[in-house]
C-alpha cells in the first residue's frame, strides 16, 4: 500500500472535542491520586516521619519543573505524539525516539501494573458483599473483565474514556476527602499537629528518599500532551491542563499527609491500609467501607484507561511518520480512535497480568513490579525533554533561563530517582527490572537502527506531524 493509500484510508483523530476539565482529568487519572494516598505517604513516613509533608512538597515542585518545560513545547507544537514530538525539536530523531520508546514503557506499564491494582480492589469490594471473589480463577476473571472494559473505552472514544476517568477520580478523590475531612473534624482541637511544621529532628535524608516515592506519584501527570488533536486551543488549554492538574495534587498529597500522620502517628508506618485505619478509628458509618474501597478501586481503574490513551496517540504519530508499521497510523472510521495499537497493548496488559497472577503473584505486587518497570520510562522521558527543552529555546532565541534552572532540578531529580531505584541493590524482582527496561530499550532501538540503514529518509519526518497535519475529519 503506497503512502498516498494509506492517508485517504485513514479517518484520523477526532479534533477539538475536549474539553479543559476533560484534559485535566486524563491529566489526574494518569497520576491516580486517590491509589497513591491510600499507600505512599505510608511508605514516606517510615523514613521521613513528621518530613512526609515536606517531601511531597519538594517532590511538587520538582514536577512543577518538569511540567513547565513540557509547557514551553506545548504552547508552540500541539502534537498528538507528547514528548516523543517534543524532545525531537531539541534533541533530533535519536532523542526522539528513546523519549517516545521510554513514554511508550511508562504509559503501558503503569496501565498494565494498575490493573492489579483495580483487580485486588474489586475482589475486596465483592467479599464486602458476600461474593466469595478469592483464589486465582477469580483474579483471572476480573483481570479479563476490567482490562477488556477499559480497552473498550479507550477504543469507543477519547471523549468517552475521558469523561469515564474524570467521573471516576472525581467520586474517589471525593469519597478520600470526605474520610480525611471528618478525620480531622473528629480530632476536633486536636487536629493541629506543629510538630509537622516545626521539621525537628526531622531526617532529612529520610525526607530525600522520601522524595522519590512522591516523584514517582506524578508520573504521568503530562499525558493530555498527547491529546494535541483532540483538545479545544491545546496551546492554551493542554499547558494549563499539565500544571494545573500538578498543582491540584500536590496540595492534596500534602494535605492527605498531614491528616494521615495528625490521626494515626507513628501507626501510620505499621498498618496495612492508612485509610481504613482511619475509617475504623474516626467511627465511619458501616456503608462507608465498601465506598472507600469502590473509591481506590475505581482511581486504579482510571489509571488503567488513561495510559492507554496515550500509547495509542504515540504510537499512531510513529504510524504516520513511518517509524512503525503505517497502519498503525490510521484510525478508526467511526471511533476515529488508534484502535489496531489499542487493541494490542490492552489485551497485553491483560496477558501479562494473568500471566504474573499463574506464577503465584499477589494483585498489589504486580502493581509494585509493573509500575516499577513504567516508572523507569518516564523517568527517562521526563530527563530528556527537560534536556530537549534547553537545547530548543536556545535555539529559537526564547530567554531560557527558568527553563535551565527547571532543566537541572529535573535531570538531577530523575537522576536521583534512578539512582535510589537500584541502589542500595534491591531485593528480586525489582533488582531485575533495570535490566528489563533497558533491554526493552535496545530491543526497540533495533528498529530505530534498521530505519537509519534502510530507510534513513524516515528520520525526516520525526517531530513533524502535529496536529493541523493529521488528516482526518473534524
Amino acid at each position: 500500500m503506497t503512502e498516498t493509500t494509506g492517508r485517504k484510508a485513514d479517518a484520523g483523530l477526532r479534533e477539538g472535542v475536549m474539553s479543559g476539565p476533560e484534559l485535566a482529568a486524563q491529566a489526574i487519572a494518569s497520576i491516580a491520586p486517590s491509589a497513591v494516598i491510600a499507600f505512599t505517604a505510608a511508605s514516606i513516613f517510615l523514613g521521613a516521619g513528621n518530613g512526609t509533608m515536606l517531601a511531597f512538597a519538594l517532590a511538587t515542585i520538582v514536577i512543577l519543573c518538569v511540567g513547565y518545560i513540557v509547557t514551553v513545547f506545548a504552547r508552540r507544537h500541539a502534537s498528538a505524539g507528547s514528548l516523543y514530538t517534543y524532545v525531537s525539536k531539541g534533541l533530533g530523531p535519536t532523542g526522539a525516539f528513546a523519549a517516545g520508546v521510554a513514554l511508550l514503557i511508562g504509559s503501558w506499564g503503569i496501565a498494565a501494573g494498575s490493573l492489579g491494582g483495580a483487580v485486588s480492589y474489586a475482589a475486596d469490594l465483592l467479599q464486602l458483599f458476600g461474593v466469595p471473589a478469592t483464589g486465582t480463577l477469580w483474579l483471572i476473571v476480573l483481570t479479563a473483565a476490567i482490562g477488556a472494559l477499559a480497552t473498550f473505552f479507550t477504543i469507543r472514544g477519547i471523549r468517552i474514556s475521558a469523561r469515564v476517568s474524570l467521573v471516576l477520580e472525581l467520586v474517589s478523590v471525593c469519597i478520600i476527602l470526605v474520610l480525611l475531612v471528618a478525620a480531622l473534624a473528629w480530632l476536633g482541637p486536636d487536629a493541629w499537629d506543629p510538630a509537622q511544621f516545626s521539621f525537628e529532628g526531622v531526617p532529612f535524608q529520610g525526607v530525600a528518599a522520601g522524595m522519590v516515592l512522591g516523584i514517582l506519584g506524578f508520573v504521568g501527570f503530562s499525558s493530555a500532551d498527547a491529546l494535541g488533536r483532540e483538545a479545544r486551543n491545546p496551546r492554551t488549554a493542554i499547558p494549563r491542563a499539565i500544571m494545573w492538574s500538578a498543582v491540584a495534587v500536590g496540595v492534596l498529597y500534602v494535605f492527605a499527609a498531614y491528616t494521615q500522620i495528625a490521626v494515626l502517628g507513628d501507626e501510620l508506618g505499621e498498618v496495612a491500609s492508612p485509610l481504613q485505619a482511619i475509617n475504623d478509628r474516626v467511627g465511619m458509618p458501616a456503608w462507608f467501607a465498601p465506598v472507600l474501597v469502590f473509591g481506590v478501586a475505581a482511581s486504579f481503574f482510571a489509571v488503567v484507561v488513561a495510559p492507554l490513551n496515550v500509547v495509542g496517540r504515540i504510537i499512531y504519530v510513529m504510524g504516520k511518520e513511518g517509524i512503525v508499521p503505517e497502519r498503525f497510523g490510521r484510525t478508526h472510521e467511526a471511533h476515529l480512535t488508534p484502535h489496531r495499537v489499542l487493541l494490542i497493548a490492552g489485551p497485553a496488559a491483560i496477558v501479562l497480568d494473568i500471566v504474573l497472577l499463574l506464577a503465584g503473584t499477589q494483585p498489589m505486587e504486580i502493581v509494585v513490579w509493573v509500575d516499577t518497570y513504567g516508572t523507569y520510562g518516564y523517568m527517562v522521558a521526563y530527563a530528556l525533554v527537560a534536556i530537549a527543552g534547553i537545547i530548543y529555546t536556545r535555539r529559537i532565541g526564547v530567554p531560557n533561563t527558568l527553563v535551565r534552572i527547571c532543566a537541572v532540578v529535573a535531570v538531577a531529580a530523575m537522576a536521583y530517582v534512578f539512582l535510589a531505584n537500584v541502589w542500595p541493590v534491591p531485593a528480586f524482582p525489582l533488582n531485575a527490572i533495570p535490566y528489563i527496561f533497558v533491554g526493552t530499550m535496545l530491543l526497540a532501538f533495533a528498529r530505530f537502527w534498521w530505519i537509519s540503514a534502510k530507510r534513513p529518509e524516515v528520520l525526516r519526518n520525526i517531530g513533524n506531524t502535529h496536529a493541523e497535519m493529521l488528516e482526518g475529519v473534524g
